[in-house]
């Protein structure tokens, strides 16, 4: 399984050490420390990995809305969190007031928090969507 890692740790190599003599010598040792079973604590890891993406992609096709609605749950609730705080706090008051009525006022939201989750999950679609425009991501998945 660490044969997988070889592209990524030769290119690592060829950056860090800039004779290219040096450069075979360490990926030389690499292949060797592979073979030897030096590196099988990078197997652990892959499969690791691996199995953490198979794990979300049932994750996110189940029909349940406990386990594939969570995301989408979420980020409904910072929409509504932002709806919330940015038109209806700030113009329901207003209304009510054109209305003749006494409104108290309405309690914020802590939109720190509400914008680091939104970040966070917005940060995480726009990743997908670099890696599906640059061909890592397979069309439909």
């Amino acid at each position: 399984m660490w044969q997988m890692l070889i592209s990524p740790i030769a290119s690592i190599i060829e950056k860090l050490i800039p004779d290219p003599q040096a450069q075979a010598q360490a990926k030389l040792k690499m292949m060797e420390m592979g073979q030897a079973g030096e590196l099988a604590f990078l197997d652990a890891d892959v499969r690791l990995a691996l199995g953490q993406m198979d794990i979300n992609k049932a994750e996110a096709s189940s029909p349940s809305l406990f386990k594939g609605g969570w995301r989408p749950a979420v980020g409904w609730s910072c929409c509504f969190g932002l709806i919330y705080e940015f038109l209806a706090r700030p113009l329901l008051p207003f209304f009510a007031t054109l209305a003749g009525q006494d409104v108290p006022p309405l309690p914020p939201l802590d939109t720190a928090t509400l914008m680091t989750l939104l970040m966070g999950m917005l940060g995480l679609g726009g990743m997908r969507s670099y890696e599906r425009v640059a061909g890592k991501i397979p069309p439909g998945n």
